[in-house]
């Protein structure tokens, strides 16, 4: 990896060190993009979407412009629209809620697993009412949900799955990459996820003839041919020069995610016998880390944020407040707390995390870690 910023100025992310590496790979694409006057649903979109489907393992995979319209998308191929209800969990960013609340439909929390931070398959099927039509299954900060489990409760009780993957390409369930599992898999490119554009952008994939077809209908204006549209539509078209930028990048991300894979394991290394809880890996899963999040016990997660703001090491709370109690949604809260959501949201810390951080870097935060951990607990 190429040289770094010096100790004791670690950023959350940093993504000017990706830009160099692959500045001479991203202007020969655009130039070759600028030249061809080709910039809408185009070659490099449709190109995308073929290595995207093959690395997946999925028939189908249908550019859109972000991972909130792909949400969105997903949800109006499968029909939900007023007066349903779908399955999701509060512990996320709120794009999951946004979308179920547009269409009508009402958003269902469900609590989380302590160790993953995902939807708790045990919880599941109490949730399940006659109004249930979906799942929105969240593979948060890059580790997978329990798929197996939640899979056969939702072909038990006729409901379709959507598997958010946002903060989880090239994430693995069983050996099966996310997305490919669920009835839809949904992804975000925006530009601090572990395969970027340098804008929005975003994917529906699926295995469904059909609904790869109501995906792909729905994303240009509800149009099955130019001037002819079939049903209200959005205008969420992935564009030429973010997947020319994303063609370029999709070679390395295997490569990158191992590399977050080995900071990871820096970090666990150091938190290993102190009070701070690392991220954990179940024996099924692959973590990609999108983010590595730690917990902080005891009510001390602000101290240890201003103690290592201090020492030039920048975290983030992802994420401080459960979507039901924002104003926005407050109307969905549950009658009954969730536990571990809510706790989840008191002590979670997010660590600086990208793959072209270097050891030295890496390890000055570990050194913090284990100091900050003699220090304050």
């Amino acid at each position: 990896m190429s040289s770094g910023s010096a100790k004791g100025s670690i950023p959350l992310l940093e993504l000017k060190r990706e830009v160099e590496f692959l500045k001479d790979e991203l202007m020969e694409r655009m130039e070759e993009i600028l030249r061809s006057g080709v910039f809408i649903l185009g070659p490099h979109v449709r190109a995308l979407e073929e290595e995207v489907a093959r690395y997946l393992g999925v028939k189908h995979a249908v550019g859109v412009n972000s991972g909130t319209d792909a949400l969105k998308i997903a949800l109006r191929a499968i029909g939900i629209g007023p007066g349903d209800e779908v399955i999701t969990v509060a512990f996320t960013f709120l794009a999951n809620a946004e979308v179920i609340v547009e269409l009508g439909a009402k958003p269902v929390f469900v609590d989380i697993e302590p160790d993953t931070f995902n939807l708790n398959p045990d919880l599941l099927e109490s949730y399940i009412s006659p109004r249930t039509k979906a799942i929105i299954v969240v593979h948060l900060f890059g580790h997978p949900a329990d798929m197996g489990p939640i899979m056969e409760i939702a072909e038990r009780h006729g409901l379709k799955v959507i598997e958010d993957c946002a903060q989880a390409f090239g994430a693995e369930y069983k050996s099966r990459k996310v997305g490919s599992i669920g009835h839809l898999g949904t992804f975000s490119f925006y530009p601090t996820k572990n395969l970027s554009a340098y804008g929005d952008g975003g994917m529906v994939v699926t295995n469904d003839d059909e609904l790869a077809r109501k995906v792909r209908l729905l994303r240009n204006h509800g149009a099955e041919r130019k001037y002819y549209s079939i049903e209200p539509g959005y205008n969420s078209r992935l564009d030429e020069i973010q997947a020319g930028i994303l063609l370029v990048k999709l070679k390395y991300i295997d490569a990158w995610n191992d590399r977050r894979r080995e900071i990871a394991s820096i970090y666990s290394k150091a938190l290993a016998n102190t009070p701070l809880i690392p991220p954990q890996e179940k024996e099924w899963a692959k973590h990609v880390y999108h983010q590595y999040t730690i917990r902080v016990p005891g009510g001390k997660r602000d101290q240890l944020r201003t103690w290592l703001f201090d020492k030039g090491i920048t975290t983030a709370i992802y994420y401080p407040y459960p979507i039901y109690d924002m104003p926005a949604y407050q109307a969905y809260k549950p009658t009954k707390g969730l536990e571990q959501t809510e706790k989840a949201c008191e002590e979670v810390l997010s660590l600086p995390m990208w793959h072209f951080m270097i050891d030295e870097e890496a390890e000055y935060v570990a050194d913090k870690l284990r100091e900050a951990a003699r220090e304050l607990f």
